[in-house]
Parts: structure tokens; C-alpha cells; sequence
């Protein structure tokens, strides 16, 4: 989530259990002297996975593995902080600025216009606004020649027309704009080539195109046909309209990408009463955040397309109003990138939520597919999903690439975390047939599996999950199947509030925790692996003895490249860290941290200088998303909400000073000037 959208508001009112109580226990178990939290919390984050346990236990799962031939180590020095209206980055590299914010896709679209005249009808055809998660899908496994997916997580009204937003002395906003907004918005496919060395947008590819809020798409898993989702667009309720707020990503083993609908609820209003499922995710009561609402009844408008963001029930049922359609978002949708007949469709049985990633496990013959994700609010939860069917490897270059989806993401079990303060975890199994901490069922409280699903943060609640500060990207290590999740914050959770996996009240620089699995996908064993920190911290608040040259706050995106380094990029507002250094990327390599006895360990004082910052990025920006080409030689991430970037298509330029620019969130290619592979030596 960027820091310029959401609220940041607390919506869990569960008394799901803290574990301060539990580790007193643990601690009177493993006669440790007491004394505080903190110090219970030390033991855990300092021994890493293994030695937390202090042994194995029954159904945790071994090691796996094997050590890189030969031993992989990072190629750069870590590399100062930055604040200045440029990128910098690590010396020995390249970075470039492509397909930024109105990039035109196919000849529909007019090229993109300094002065922020383009049209709704140009925004439909065009690179959307604030890049997020991407994911590169290589033509016959190509690392010269592939489609990159891409969010657009939200908009920049001030930006995004020509002298920012407008509305009537009625309060009404325009239908072009609000339909340019729809349309600056969702997600895209664009195919890129590599000519001379440099990556270059392929103008009106057959395989271009965008996905907006205004898209059909279908609805896939338990809540399709359910009165759920039943509107006047799709009274069967089997398709719906639009993605929204994309933030981080996914993808398959078998080629589609997976985009995760985050901060949408904003976009509706419901001024009537809200039923639990719109009061506990966010829905407002007052306004749109866009006031897109505003523009029904215009003369242009065509299907209710404005009308439908104002849920407040108005007709006798669900037929003559909109008060479902908030019910159609919160979803992964997965898209074909190669097949550009195909709709968009939503993978309901992942939860609805405010989903951030949507990361796979590791995919074995004969095993379930799992994938790992975040809900990005504060206090919420961290949820897996994981298949009824095997993995047959035969799938990975199926004929029909969303019915191979089907069979993977309709059926299946999804799961939401329980951290116990002995370094173990449980999965908690969302089904009618689980009983909750009340000692009901969650059939009871929500009638059958699409209830549970629509009301996916109230079943967490009631089968007591653990709050997390801001759960957001997963990532799993390619070498070992270890999955890691960035808190990124959270300014809500008091000391009182503190426990095991979220230690710090409040925790204003956010840390990275990481898990394994055991084979039955019932249970798991956990560590905290880096507490984001100001170099000059305390030790209660620079618990991973982070310097200068590393120190971070927010965590947010993140991905291992195939051959196990782990990047992360920051979205940051503690102001120890932007007085340094605007957000930034990292990287480590988890495997190469280890003790005497070869097994892992989290960052710490003894191993820091191994966290190493390689690139910076403009003032005012995020930086998020991140993918590799298969030869690992090409790194893409994204630029997101920067202040006055780019002036040049060099992304190291800075823009001059007292001149000002319309700024444009880009995707930002990064190469090294060898033509060797990204980061390591």
C-alpha cells in the first residue's frame, strides 16, 4: 500500500489473543529469566528458524535444500542514501525510464501530453497511473523478448488533468474526468523488446492491453452465481465490472499473472446502514474517495457506470440497486498475458480482503500449490491458499491457460496465520465445519463457504488469527521454500499490544518475518529475519544492528530472484529515515547468513554488512515492484508518486533545480554496463 492511499485506520476489534500472556509461559517452561517482553522476543528474533525450536518437533518440516555451487555473494557496496529529484544506484549499473504514466499501447491512444489534456479514451489505451506490482512473462522463454503485467495501483488527480480535479457548484464531478480516473486505474499487459541492448515498448502489439475498473471480467471459485454478487449488470451474478487499486502481484505455474485488488473499498459509499462485511473492510459512509459516485445521472452515462460506486440500498432488492457491487472487489484476479481474448477473471476462493501479494510456493509433482498473502491494514492478517489438486508439470504450458486456473485456484483450502510466541505457527482452516474461539462454528456465524469468503477479516477474527502491523508482499526462497512477509508499519499497536511476531508498539519502521512449512500445510516454524531501524537507534529500536549504509523503515516490496538473493523495496515516512535517504532497494542473501552450524539466522550486528542498499530512488517516491528477465541481466522495478521526476528518459538524471515537471510514475529498467547478471559478483 502507498503511503498516499488507504487510512491507516484500525478495524480489528477482535480480543484476538496478544501473545505477551503466552510467552510469560514460555518462558516459566524454559526456566528463562524473566523480565520483559523484549527480551523473550530476543530469543526468538536472534536464533533463527532452527534453533527457536530448540530441536525438531513433531509434523515441523526439514531443512531443504542444498548449498549453491559455488557460493553466491552480492557483487556491489551498499551505497549511500539520497534526496534529490534522481535515481542513484549502485556503481557498475545502468538505469533507465520506460514506459512511464500515458505511454500510448496501441494507435487508439494519442501520445501522452505535458500539459495533461489526454482523453478517457486515451487513458483507456495508455500505461496506467502509480506502476506497483509487476511480473515479466518471457515469448518462448526469452530474456530479449517478453510482456511485462503491471498494477496501477491509484491516481494523482492534481497530475492526472490538466489543472486537477473539477466539480460543479452542485457538488457533481465531470464524466470525462471521473472516466479518465476509472481508466487510469486497474492493470496492463505491454510487450517489450530488447533492441541494441535497450528495452523498448512494442507500439500496438496484439498482445497490449489494459485493464481498467470499467472492464468486464468474470467472477470464478465460491462466490460466483452466490446473491452475493448478483447486480443489475450481472443478475446471475457471473460477471462484474473492474479491478481496482492493484498493488502488489502474483503469478502461476502455469503463465498468468496475479493482480490483488488492495485499498478499493474507498471508491464505494454506503449511506444507509453497513452490513458487517462493509463496516469491518472499509467501506465509507460519507463519500467516495474519488466522489465518482457524483457523476451518475449524466447524460453520457451508459449501464450505470457511475451509479453502481454508490451502494446504499435503494430497491426492494439487489436487482434494482447497487449494493452488491462492493461485493465483486477484494479479490485476485488472474489475467492471461498471452491471450489477449480472454476476460480477466476473479479468484474468489483466495479470500476477499484488501489483498496485497500473492506469492507461490514452491510447485512439486504431486504436491498442492500454495500461495502466500497479506492484507494491508493495521492489526490484520497473513492468509494462505492451498489447492485441492496436485501440481501435474504437464500444466505448465497448458492449451487454456485460465481453465488450468480453475482447476488450482477454485478448489482448494484457505488458511489464516496463528504466531505462537515458541516460534511455531498454525494454519487456521476457513470452512464452515472450523469451530471459532467462541466454541461456534464458522458456518454458524457466516451460513456457508461464500459467507465466509465475503466476510473473509471477520472469520480471521473469529477463529483468532493474529493481528500483524500491516501484512503486505510475500516471497518465497526459490533454494528452500522459507516464505517471508513484510509488516511495513504500524502506529496503532500500543506496548501493551506487543507480541512475538510483532514486538514493537508502536512499530514505526515495520521488520520482515519469515516461516516455514510443515508437509501438511497444518502448521509451520517462524523467526523474525530484519527489523527495519534508524542507524542510531536504541537497542530496543535497532534490534538487527543496522548501519548507515542499510538502515531502512517499511519494508514493503519484495522478491527473490531465481537464484535466491531477496530484494526489498521501502515506502517509507519515519522521518529518522527521510531525512537520510528517499525510499530505496535492498538486497541479502538469506542462505549465506548462517551460524557455526551452517544453519540459518536472522540480520544482526555480526552479519548486517551483508544487507547491502544498491538502489535510491527519487524524492517523494515509492519504490515497488520488481521482477527479473530469466537471465537475471534485467531488473525492472517501479517509481511510484514521485514529486518532480522524470526530466529525461535517463532515470539517473536530476530534474533541474526551479524547474518543474508533470510527474509521471514509470517503470524504471535497471542493466549492468558488463552485461552481467544483476547484484551478484
Amino acid at each position: 500500500m502507498s503511503r498516499d492511499t488507504g487510512d491507516n485506520l484500525d478495524r480489528n476489534h477482535s480480543t484476538n489473543l496478544l501473545m505477551a500472556t503466552v510467552m510469560d509461559a514460555y518462558l516459566s517452561r524454559r526456566t528463562v529469566i524473566r523480565g520483559s517482553l523484549a527480551a523473550a522476543v530476543g530469543m526468538i528474533a536472534g536464533t533463527g528458524l532452527a534453533g527457536c525450536l530448540g530441536g525438531d518437533r513433531p509434523g515441523s518440516a526439514p531443512p531443504t535444500g542444498k548449498p549453491v555451487q559455488p557460493k553466491l555473494s552480492l557483487g556491489f557496496q551498499s551505497i549511500p542514501g539520497s534526496r534529490t529529484d534522481a535515481c542513484t544506484i549502485a556503481p557498475g549499473y545502468t538505469a533507465y525510464v520506460l514506459a512511464p504514466w500515458g505511454t500510448p499501447l496501441n494507435h487508439a491512444a494519442n501520445p501522452w501530453k505535458a500539459d495533461g489534456s489526454n482523453t478517457s479514451h486515451d487513458q483507456a489505451n495508455a500505461m496506467g497511473m502509480h506502476h506497483d506490482g509487476m511480473h515479466f512473462f518471457p515469448i518462448n522463454g526469452s530474456s530479449d523478448d517478453g510482456l511485462l503485467a503491471v498494477n496501477f495501483e491509484y491516481i494523482d488527480t492534481a497530475a492526472l488533468h490538466p489543472a486537477g480535479p473539477t466539480k460543479d457548484a452542485h457538488g457533481k464531478r465531470p464524466a470525462e474526468e471521473v472516466r479518465k480516473e476509472i481508466n487510469a486505474h486497474g492493470a496492463g499487459v505491454v510487450r517489450l523488446k530488447k533492441t541494441q541492448g535497450r528495452w523498448q515498448v512494442v507500439d500496438n502489439d496484439p498482445l497490449n492491453r489494459r485493464f481498467t475498473t470499467a472492464s468486464r471480467m468474470q467472477i470464478s471459485g465460491p462466490m460466483r452465481g452466490s446473491a452475493h454478487v448478483r447486480t443489475p449488470y450481472s443478475p446471475a451474478g457471473t460477471h462484474c465490472r473492474g479491478t481496482n487499486n492493484n498493488c502488489g502481484n502474483g503469478y502461476t505455474p502455469w503463465g498468468t499473472y496475479l493482480t490483488c485488488e488492495e485499498n478499493w473499498p474507498g471508491i464505494f459509499v454506503n449511506k444507509g446502514t453497513r452490513p458487517e462485511d462493509q463496516r469491518r473492510i472499509g467501506v465509507g459512509t460519507s463519500g467516495g474517495q474519488y466522489g465518482w459516485e457524483t457523476a451518475a445521472g449524466d447524460r453520457t452515462e451508459v449501464d450505470g457506470e457511475f451509479a453502481r460506486f454508490d451502494i446504499t440500498p435503494k430497491a426492494a432488492s439487489a436487482n434494482g440497486d447497487y449494493r452488491n457491487e462492493a461485493s465483486t472487489f477484494g479479490y485476485i484476479v488472474e489475467i492471461d498475458p498471452y491471450n489477449s481474448s480472454t476476460l480477466a477473471t476473479k479468484r474468489t476462493a483466495l479470500g476477499r480482503f484488501r489483498h496485497e501479494g500473492c506469492c507461490p510456493g514452491l510447485a512439486v509433482a504431486g504436491k498442492p500449490l500454495v500461495w502466500y498473502m497479506g492484507d494491508d491494514s493495521n492489526n490484520e492478517y497473513l492468509y494462505k491458499w492451498v489447492s485441492s489438486a496436485v501440481w501435474d508439470p504437464a500444466d505448465a504450458n497448458p492449451t487454456d491457460r485460465l481453465a488450468t486456473g480453475n482447476k488450482y485456484l477454485d478448489h482448494g483450502k484457505l488458511y489464516v496465520a496463528r504466531f505462537d510466541a515458541d516460534g511455531t505457527g498454525v494454519w487456521l482452516l476457513l470452512d464452515p465445519s472450523t469451530v471459532t474461539t467462541s466454541g461456534s462454528t464458522l458456518g454458524a456465524l457466516y451460513g456457508d463457504l461464500p459467507g465466509i469468503i465475503l466476510n473473509t477479516r471477520g472469520a480471521g477474527d473469529a477463529v483468532g488469527a493474529t493481528p500483524m502491523d500491516r501484512p503486505e508482499w510475500t516471497a518465497v526462497n526459490p533454494l528452500n521454500g522459507d516464505a517471508y512477509l513484510t509488516l511495513t508499519n504500524n502506529s496503532v499497536r500500543t506496548p501493551a499490544q506487543a507480541d512475538a511476531a510483532n514486538p514493537r508498539g508502536p512499530n514505526r519502521h515495520g521488520h520482515i518475518i519469515r516461516w516455514h512449512d510443515s508437509s501438511d500445510h497444518a502448521s509451520f516454524t517462524w523467526d523474525i529475519f530484519v527489523f527495519g531501524a534508524n542507524a542510531g537507534g536504541n537497542a530496543d529500536i535497532n534490534r538487527s544492528g543496522l548501519t548507515e549504509l542499510n538502515q531502512f523503515a517499511s519494508p514493503d516490496g519484495m522478491s527473490f530472484d531465481s537464484r535466491g538473493v531477496l530484494w526489498f523495496e521501502t515506502d517509507n515516512s519515519e522521518a529518522t529515515i527521510t531525512d537520510y535517504t528517499n525510499d530505496q532497494l535492498l538486497a541479502v542473501i538469506p542462505t549465506q547468513l548462517v551460524d557455526d552450524n551452517g544453519k540459518q539466522v536472522p540480520v544482526s550486528a555480526h552479519n548486517q554488512a551483508d544487507l547491502r542498499r544498491f538502489f535510491v530512488g527519487p524524492n517523494d517516491c515509492e519504490v515497488t515492484g520488481i521482477t527479473f528477465t530469466p537471465d537475471n541481466k534485467t531488473l525492472f522495478i517501479n517509481i511510484q508518486h514521485p514529486g518532480n521526476w522524470p526530466s529525461t528518459d535517463k532515470a539517473t538524471d536530476a530534474t533541474p533545480q526551479g524547474t518543474r515537471v508533470r510527474p509521471r510514475s514509470s517503470t524504471v529498467v535497471i542493466q549492468r554496463d558488463d552485461g552481467g547478471e544483476i547484484g551478484t559478483a
